[in-house]
């Protein structure tokens, strides 16, 4: 089993405190960045950053749905990270001062692969298609703070 890697970015014209705090407001703003493929959003324990408990489903194509209970902890300042309970999978959010006024949000996700011909399909087009959801809750993440 290869691990398998997918990241995006973008700048975003908040400070780094402010994108931060919506990312980790998993009671509140988590909920409005989220797209169509994600579903059964629920908060189970804490709400803010470290020691939140939160369960989704993500509907990466028409056929995978994956259902995640994650765990989040942040081990340094300005990151987030999402552990599922339910696969190998870690989603890590890391906001750093980019410029005056602006900040860059990365966010990473690693999972442990398939093998064989399905395992090279997922480590081929998962990322890109993983990266896409992403980017969409990191631009509906901008519109949310840059109001």
């Amino acid at each position: 089993m290869a691990q398998v890697e997918a990241t995006t970015e973008r700048i975003i014209a908040a400070d780094a405190e402010t994108v931060f705090d919506a990312l980790a407001d998993y009671s509140g703003t988590r909920a409005k960045l989220l797209p169509e493929h994600f579903s059964e959003y629920e908060v189970r324990e804490g709400g803010d950053g470290e020691g939140t408990l939160v369960h989704w489903k993500l509907q990466a194509t028409s056929k995978r749905v994956r259902d995640c209970l994650l765990e989040v902890t942040e081990p340094t300042d300005g990151q987030l990270v999402e552990k599922d309970r339910n696969s190998s999978m870690v989603t890590t959010w890391t906001v750093t001062p980019a410029s005056e006024g602006k900040s860059r949000a990365v966010v990473t996700t690693v999972w442990n692969g398939a093998g064989g011909i399905g395992g090279f399909f997922e480590r081929t087009f998962a990322p890109k298609g993983l990266g896409r959801i992403y980017d969409a809750v990191l631009a509906k993440l901008a519109d949310e703070v840059e109001k």
